[in-house]
């Protein structure tokens, strides 16, 4: 259903209160893209020539492993390194590529020197379920953000069935400024779905993203604003920063915020600065809403639909942005919830690549060689190699446990040297660029966890190893993470330009 998006509040409540147009709203969120462009739904996991082709390569090392064990094997060891190597270089020159450049500045004045009548309309879509302990923040977030009331719309997309949080939100009072939508139960049961049904009451030319516990910089829509001003219509998303405002809780939300300080704060930069596709972050990424009917919005059967979105956005010939602007989140403090999150991450991260590389001729068209080996390293090879850690750890471990001779055939000296010096410069790399990143942010309470960052990927392994399995089990399953699990910090969102040293060209 391809329907004009309304421009006044009484067309929404219009809308909101049409039994009819939410049920043809709903059909369009759940099949709208697949009707449009099968292809480019994840509601399939796999098509029948991707099936072929897995079965084909399966059944060629399975035989060539019967006739030619060592050999097969050193090959796949020699070409598991090679891939593993050229990875990782990439990634640091993506690094170094962002860390000379940054993401984009807007100065406190620029954000605040547009004219309230001149700011675009902004949609702020707040998916949430099961979440009734954090809609009193998010209430407090909203009205946080200095932004023309008049200009803005919140719509907290709320799950027909999920009573608590449906009795939480309607107990606060928001000033009219959130609206409550009840997105009607229907499988998937997923984030994008949800976004996908919001978006037929949105009103704003702009479209933006909240998880229901951030706490986003308050200038963080105006800078948005100007910096789509400021650059090209060809942009078609402005990302923001994700920080974490419980990092130093334990060890694990300190691996997990310089995770995402090397994430966010060098290698989206980085990205963008080689026109590369940028996998999105799942909040605070700021969208033109032409560009989201052009495009299709989200992929409700996609678990990353932001990182679909992210490669959509390249591929039909749009750019990303990403500004310094942060959104303060919870870093997940326990190690269960992390790998419940990090497997779908993972898993979304597969599904993004399966579904491209159904075109792979046209795919490669639109992002040139350098932006096709880019999509591919980062969207299947982050889960791929988290995987083969593990495979290798163990092969070290029964090595150093027995010195099998199998072992030793497997890894003749040239791929032994080759190997070894991969496995040196990858740990050296990570640690780099961790306490690099930790450096400029000026978190060296986390330096230490830096230090141990490797027993991280021992984690990372675990959840890539859980979405691959969920992957052929279970692709659209929507692994819930629980939050609200941290102690609250009196910290404000941070205001990420605030010294005004520079802006956005």
């Amino acid at each position: 259903m391809t329907v004009p998006h309304p421009r006044t509040t009484r067309q929404v409540a219009g809308r909101l209160a049409d039994p009819g147009f939410r049920e043809a709203a709903l059909a369009d969120a759940v099949d709208g893209l697949r009707q449009r462009e099968p292809l480019a739904s994840a509601s399939v996991a796999f098509v029948r020539w991707h099936k072929v082709v897995i079965a084909v390569s399966v059944s060629v090392v399975v035989v060539a492993a019967v006739f030619a064990p060592v050999g097969t094997t050193v090959t796949l060891v020699a070409l598991a390194t090679a891939a593993y190597a050229a990875t990782m270089l990439d990634r640091l020159v993506i690094f170094r590529r962002g860390l000379a450049e940054g993401p984009l500045r807007v100065t406190d004045d620029r954000a605040r020197a547009i004219p309230d009548e001149e700011l675009p309309t902004y949609t702020v879509l707040v998916p949430a379920y099961n979440e009734p302990e954090v809609v009193g923040d998010l209430i407090a977030a909203m009205e946080s953000l200095e932004y023309p009331p008049e200009r803005l719309q919140v719509l907290l997309l709320l799950e027909a069935d999920d009573d608590a949080t449906i009795t939480a939100a309607s107990g606060m009072d928001a000033g009219g400024l959130v609206t409550v939508v009840l997105v009607p139960a229907a499988d998937p049961r997923t984030k994008p779905k949800a976004c996908n049904y919001g978006l037929h009451f949105a009103t704003g030319e702009i479209v933006t993203i909240y998880d229901a516990e951030d706490l986003p910089d308050p200038l963080q829509l105006r800078r948005s604003a100007a910096a789509f001003a400021d650059l090209g219509d060809d942009v078609a998303c402005v990302q923001s920063k994700l920080s974490f405002h419980n990092g130093t809780d334990n060890v694990l939300t300190a691996w997990f915020t310089a995770d995402y300080a090397i994430w966010f704060g060098y290698l989206l930069p980085g990205l963008m600065v080689s026109r590369s596709p940028i996998p999105l972050g799942g909040t605070s990424n700021h969208l033109r809403r032409s560009v989201l009917d052009e495009i299709g919005a989200w992929d409700p059967f996609n678990v990353t639909e932001d990182a679909d979105l992210g490669v959509r956005i390249a591929e039909n010939g749009f750019r990303t942005a990403v500004i310094d602007s942060v959104t303060m989140e919870e870093a997940n403090i326990d190690p269960i919830n992390w790998v419940r999150q990090r497997s779908r991450w993972y898993k979304g991260y597969m599904q993004t690549w399966l579904v491209h590389m159904r075109r792979p001729v046209r795919l490669s068209r639109a992002l040139g060689p350098m932006g096709m080996f880019r999509f591919t390293t980062l969207l299947a090879g982050t889960p791929l190699i988290a995987c083969m850690n593990m495979v290798f750890w163990l092969i070290m471990v029964i090595w150093f446990a027995g010195q099998i001779p199998l072992i030793a055939d497997m890894f003749p000296p040239p791929v032994y040297y080759f190997a070894l010096l991969s496995l040196v410069f990858g740990n050296s790399a990570t640690v780099y660029m961790n306490l690099i990143a930790l450096r400029e942010d000026d978190r060296s309470d986390l330096f230490l966890p830096a230090l141990v960052v490797p027993a991280y990927w021992v984690m990372m392994s675990v959840a890539a190893l859980k979405g691959m399995y969920q992957m052929v089990r279970n692709p659209s399953y929507w692994e819930k993470t629980f939050h609200g699990l941290a102690v609250p910090k009196d910290e404000p969102a941070v205001s990420a330009t605030a010294n005004g040293e520079a802006e956005s060209p």
